[in-house]
């Protein structure tokens, strides 16, 4: 039972396993990975407050800073990526309250991508394009 939950939890799937997937089960998984990243990112920069941590957090996490993301890499993408994020994007789901439509949807887009990516061991593609959005939101957080 014990290595049947091991291989399970480190299950890499083929590209068309991923690509056979819903979308929201992607943005799904691609959620809780986006937020692992910008969790350990935030302690990296001496943020240790669990408070100071959740309200930063927000920055990143929330759909218009997501959507902003995806817009901001969307050059940088692969053809099969930006096909990920319009698969996602395009998805019917309702968005909360708080934000705009069209920005849930990109930041769907933006997780689905995340998610196929960990889904399908692209560890590095999926660090570098986190890496580079994050510099990019900081940069016209900045400018």
């Amino acid at each position: 039972m014990e290595k049947s939950v091991k291989e399970l939890l480190n299950k890499v799937y083929t590209v068309a396993e991923a690509r056979a997937l819903n979308p929201l089960t992607l943005a799904y998984i691609g959620d809780g990975v986006f937020s692992g990243f910008i969790r350990k990112y935030l302690v990296a920069q001496g943020i240790h407050n669990v408070n100071h941590l959740t309200k930063k957090s927000v920055d990143y996490v929330k759909a218009d800073a997501q959507s902003e993301m995806i817009r901001l890499l969307a050059d940088s993408l692969t053809e099969e990526e930006a096909a990920i994020v319009r698969r996602g994007r395009n998805t019917h789901s309702h968005a909360p309250k708080n934000a705009r439509v069209i920005d849930y949807r990109l930041a769907t887009g933006l997780e689905a991508l995340v998610g196929f990516l960990s889904l399908t061991g692209q560890e590095e593609r999926l660090e570098a394009l986190i890496v580079s959005g994050i510099c990019s939101l900081e940069a016209q957080k900045n400018a």
